[in-house]
């Protein structure tokens, strides 16, 4: 790969300008599994592997850019998940993370059951092969459409999200001759810890029915009362890449508080309560997640201390991990193509995807890490921002961060832990072609969604 000489930018920690990094690791070889996934590693001749497959192979066979999926890390963490909660919960992947038929096989297999919120994740789930029973629906807007062929194809619960839903869920189930288990999406007014596009449980929000005003104590009146439902539960998310599990413990407090009103108003004990997902991951090395088993624990004692307080029988409980179990099993694989420094702030590292495949950062301020994988380097760090090739000046892929000051065009670097979400908001912007994704397990690699064409392109444009 090319090695062309360019002038350095700021290498220094004492130099560097204000931005949002931290101090220069003390050797760019190594890399963090707190941010990668379980079999990635560095070979002697300085290439990165992952499932015993080097990453100039990946690029060599498929191109770049690429996601590259370590099946292995992702049915770890999935059997993880399962392990950690046993057969008293329920562990429902959240599908809006990263979904495709491979990914839905590889739940059932590992005893995961799948939350989809759309018509298209609904489909690729039945494509798949998992079983209805064991898929949740979630979405504020569901059509007539995407409901009907939930009830029809029998999914186990459709999460109702308005008091329109209640009665559009009950008027198709009853004329399908069915009676459909529903969960009602509840706002429990906590503030979430989180970005304000991901925070999903205050008040002002297009998500769930709010407790105050003794609107969710409405809807369960109304849930109870229509031949076409069976209220099972009350379903809570309070947000996405939380670490602090005090708002769980106050969302738990006020879900059992509305099962409890249920019980003294209906006589009723719903047998089911869903605390949703959103537990954080590790992006950068500062990052600190829980493991599933810690969650588990934490999530059991609060349900189960906030239940005997109010003397209900502890419900089953759902959580909906997505992120965590499919974010860290991924990176996108880039090619470098140009190395831009800038005197006295930082050099501008681009390279062939961007915006389209990871819009993140873009959207949500989000911090990433990246790493230099096509070869080793001693040279020492040099304060980056990696960009795509968009026509954007917010086309950024990681706003700070270090990489060897030989870095040149040809180089292959990686960016980890984007396995959720990236591609699932993957776009055609400026008509670049969205990359494939790429499952490697024990020295074999092979597509699970394929590279876009220009053909799948034009194909759509009838003009």
């Amino acid at each position: 790969m090319s090695r062309s000489a360019h002038p350095a930018g700021p290498r220094h920690a004492d130099v560097l300008p204000e931005g949002h990094y931290s101090a220069p690791p003390t050797d760019l070889n190594v890399l963090d599994h707190k941010v990668w996934a379980q079999t990635v590693g560095r070979g002697e001749d300085g290439v990165v592997t992952v499932g015993g497959v080097p990453v100039t192979r990946l690029a060599e066979e498929f191109g770049t850019p690429v996601y590259i999926m370590d099946e292995a890390d992702f049915r770890a963490r999935a059997r993880a998940w399962r392990t950690a909660f046993g057969a008293d919960a329920d562990v429902f992947y959240a599908g809006k993370a990263f979904l495709s038929r491979a990914v839905v096989r590889w739940l059932e297999e590992e005893g995961l059951n799948l939350d989809v919120c759309s018509g298209g994740e609904l489909a690729t789930a039945l494509s798949a092969g998992m079983a209805p029973e064991r898929i949740a629906f979630h979405g504020n807007n569901k059509s007539v459409a995407e409901i009907t062929r939930a009830v029809e194809a029998g999914v186990g619960r459709i999460v109702l999200d308005s008091f329109q839903e209640i009665v559009r869920v009950a008027h198709i189930a009853q004329s399908l001759g069915k009676r459909q288990k529903v969960q009602i999406r509840i706002t429990v007014g906590v503030e979430a810890h989180t970005h304000e596009f991901i925070a999903t449980a205050h008040e002002d929000q297009k998500f769930g029915i709010p407790l105050a005003g003794g609107q969710a104590a409405e809807a369960v009146r109304r849930a109870l009362h229509l031949d076409g439902l069976e209220l099972i539960g009350i379903h809570s998310h309070i947000g996405s890449q939380i670490f602090d599990m005090s708002g769980f413990e106050v969302a738990a407090h006020r879900v059992v508080g509305l099962l409890k009103d249920i019980r003294d108003e209906h006589g009723v004990e719903l047998p089911e309560i869903d605390l949703g997902g959103g537990l954080g991951i590790a992006y950068t090395s500062d990052d600190d997640p829980r493991e599933p088993h810690e969650i588990a624990k934490a999530l059991g004692e609060i349900v189960g201390r906030e239940c005997e307080a109010a003397r209900l029988r502890t419900p089953r409980i759902s959580v909906e991990p997505g992120r965590a179990v499919v974010g860290p099993t991924a990176f996108t694989l880039y090619e470098v193509g140009t190395v831009k420094p800038l005197e006295g702030l930082r050099t501008y590292v681009s390279v062939d995807g961007g915006m389209s495949d990871n819009i993140r950062t873009a959207l949500y301020d989000a911090e990433y890490s990246v790493a230099l994988v096509s070869r080793a380097s001693d040279a020492e760090p040099m304060l980056v921002r990696v960009v795509g090739k968009h026509c954007e000046s917010g086309d950024i892929v990681v706003k700070d961060a270090f990489l060897p000051a030989d870095l040149a065009p040809g180089d292959l670097i990686a960016v980890p832990a984007t396995g959720a979400y990236c591609r699932s908001m993957a776009s055609n912007y400026n008509h670049v072609l969205r990359p494939p994704v790429v499952a490697v397990k024990d020295g074999e690699a092979r597509v699970i969604v394929r590279r876009e064409t220009e053909e799948d392109l034009l194909r759509l444009d009838v003009g």
